[in-house]
């Protein structure tokens, strides 16, 4: 009997050992990006999470490594929101990025994991990856003339009176569906100044767009062959939708460059993908100016990727005098839907792996940019949102949020933007399939709701870092696996809320080297949800919430923000909040500075991240999104040299 007892122990202990000890799966390089790489590894096993993976990289030819963030331990995570009938288990493995590198690069870059309960399969990897260029037009291709309906001057040749004449070699009437003189690929279509606007119930519309006033692009460009259309340089290039559903319809094309083009009058602009039907590949929007649109460029499509949307002014319909918003009791003249009528809905929307969205100026939207809800991901890596680059982008007058990671999966990265009055939320993750999803050095004013980052629908894999918060971040949904380094929130004295809460569904977690500004006259301002080991949370009791008046006792009560610090706004060279009684106020991006005064206590008062604050000015990275004595951001278009929010 003693000797079955032990037997039946031994093959206990041995059952929790091999649960513990970690299998190596599948490698996955997701699509890179200019700036950034992502990397996805699964597992079985290590059911006490103490498996890691460490990550080296190098330029190809350099000989010294460099340390990077170690890949996030993710899986089990539940991410769920019960009315829309969303329940989704993250899987056991690593993901992670690295960070800050140099566009048109090929690095070497090397994953080792370890577990002190023993690692099975293969180890250690080294891969190979370059991260992507701009996308430019093909030099060796041909050049089509395209002149707007009515020109008399001069016209190079080959010449065109339409896009689609030129891209198709299409007619009037019903012929402008025989397309028998296709563009090919490195063709660029170069269109000289003047008004491109459908005549769409005209049956021999001189644009060929007879009806609806689309056009419809579906040709294959190749990496480097793209099929580019393009100002000529000699004039505004406007295409005015008068008033159609969408402009251009490019949800079947591959490889293909808009730039510096004019768009207005339309509710969709550039239309990109459907969701389970097609979707482009390798879209590129650049330079281009929208003028009173309801979308700009959008896609719903999974198998969309490697858009690059940059250096765009985006203007759409919604109020420009007051922060409308769409919840609460706000502005009953906001339309037969009240406050949630809807006249542009999102500047810019994706899904599907490898874009970037960087240097936008964005105005006058529900939401500014957004990563479709989509729901459930698919299990194909290539085939959902991971490896998406939201960068230096300028957000004024959001009626919801300013950036949406909402349906995103793995190495979504948001980071070195600006963004000025939002009604609703300000960055959200809702929901988020395991992620990590990174927030680092965001801009943040006016948002009254008291709704910094929108972490709903139970996400996980967070990391915030180095943000500057003018305004409360008060989330009570909680969130799996986040993370808060380097950031500052700055109350506006809003009357019966606290700054900051922290808002844990399981038992990893951590905070520290943040920087507070209480709201006065409150005296609940730290809230903790907190779960103890192994313990779950994800629908708390009211019981299970604890707060703080001071950051002293939450410290001393949960042991997090060992080195946080309380402040004010004489940390800042010159900061006024905004005034928390004025809700619908609005306010600019110019009027306002950011920077630290130097010797203040933000400065100095952070913790090196790698790859993220290498290279900070003083002893130790600053607090905040900007170090004091390095260079300010360029948030929006870098040929924009005038403010286009301001006034």
């Amino acid at each position: 009997m003693a000797a079955r007892l032990l037997l039946l122990l031994f093959a206990a202990a041995f059952c929790a050992s091999a649960q513990n000890a970690t299998q190596a799966g599948r490698f996955h390089v997701e699509r890179p990006t200019l700036l950034n790489l992502g990397f996805e590894w699964a597992i079985a096993g290590d059911a006490n999470r103490n498996a890691k993976v460490d990550v080296e990289y190098r330029a190809v030819g350099e000989s010294v490594w460099r340390k990077a963030l170690p890949l996030v331990r993710i899986g089990g995570e539940h991410v769920f929101r019960r009315r829309e009938h969303l329940d989704y288990t993250v899987p056991d493995g690593f993901a992670g990025s690295i960070l800050n590198l140099k566009p048109g690069t090929e690095y070497e870059c090397r994953f080792q994991l370890t577990d002190p309960d023993g690692v099975s399969g293969q180890a250690t990897h080294t891969v190979k990856v370059r991260t992507r260029t701009e996308p430019q037009p093909y030099s060796g291709g041909r050049t089509l003339h395209i002149y707007p309906p009515g020109h008399e001057g001069p016209r190079e040749e080959p010449s065109f009176t339409s896009i689609l004449q030129a891209y198709y070699g299409a007619g009037l009437g019903d012929w402008s569906v025989v397309w028998e003189r296709r563009a090919r690929p490195g063709d660029t279509l170069l269109v000289h100044a003047g008004l491109y606007k459908p005549e769409r119930l005209n049956y021999v519309d001189p644009m060929m767009t007879p009806f609806d006033g689309s056009m419809s692009l579906t040709l294959k460009g190749t990496p480097d062959r793209p099929i580019t259309i393009k100002a000529a340089g000699d004039g505004e290039v406007v295409f005015d939708g008068d008033g159609n559903h969408r402009m251009f319809d490019v949800m079947a094309s591959e490889y293909h460059i808009f730039d510096g083009i004019t768009i207005r009058n339309t509710d969709v602009a550039i239309f990109a993908g459907q969701k389970e039907v097609t979707g482009a590949v390798g879209l590129a929007v650049k330079n281009c100016r929208f003028e009173n649109v309801g979308f700009g460029v959008w896609t719903e499509y999974a198998g969309s990727r490697d858009f690059y949307i940059a250096d765009n002014l985006i203007l759409g319909r919604e109020d420009r005098f007051r922060l409308i918003g769409w919840t609460g009791p706000l502005w009953a003249s906001a339309g037969p839907y009240g406050s949630h009528a809807l006249r542009s809905y999102y500047a810019i929307k994706v899904y599907g792996p490898g874009h970037v969205i960087a240097h936008n100026a964005i105005a006058y939207f529900h939401d500014a940019i957004g990563i479709s809800t989509y729901g459930t991901p698919e299990s194909d890596p290539d085939r959902r949102a991971s490896s998406i680059d939201i960068y230096n982008n300028d957000i004024h007058m959001s009626n919801d949020d300013f950036v949406e990671t909402d349906g995103g999966v793995h190495n979504i990265r948001v980071f070195d933007n600006r963004g000025v009055n939002a009604a609703h939320g300000g960055y959200s993750t809702q929901p988020g399939f395991g992620g990590p999803f990174y927030f680092i050095r965001n801009l943040l004013y006016h948002v009254p709701s008291g709704v910094a980052f929108k972490f709903s629908a139970k996400p996980a894999g967070l990391f915030v870092y180095h943000n500057t918060i003018i305004g409360e971040h008060v989330v009570r949904d909680p969130s799996s696996n986040m993370h808060y380094r380097n950031n500052l929130f700055l109350g506006r004295d809003t009357p019966s809320r606290g700054i900051m809460a922290w808002a844990n569904a399981t038992d990893v977690y951590s905070t520290d080297y943040n920087g507070f500004r209480p709201n006065r006259g409150v005296d609940a301002q730290f809230f903790w949800l907190g779960p103890k080991p192994g313990q779950r949370l994800y629908e708390p009791k009211p019981e299970d919430w604890k707060s703080f008046r001071t950051l002293a006792e939450f410290r001393a009560a949960t042991g997090q923000e060992a080195h946080g610090i309380e402040v004010d706004y004489d940390i800042f060279e010159r900061m006024t909040p905004p005034d928390p009684t004025k809700r619908h106020a609005v306010y600019h991006a110019t009027d306002l500075n950011f920077r630290l005064k130097p010797g203040s206590k933000a400065v100095d008062a952070g913790v090196p991240i790698p790859t993220v604050n290498d290279g900070f000015a003083g002893k130790a990275p600053d607090l905040g999104a900007l170090e004091t004595g390095l260079p300010e951001p360029k948030y929006g278009p870098r040929w924009l040299t005038w403010q286009p929010f301001y006034r």
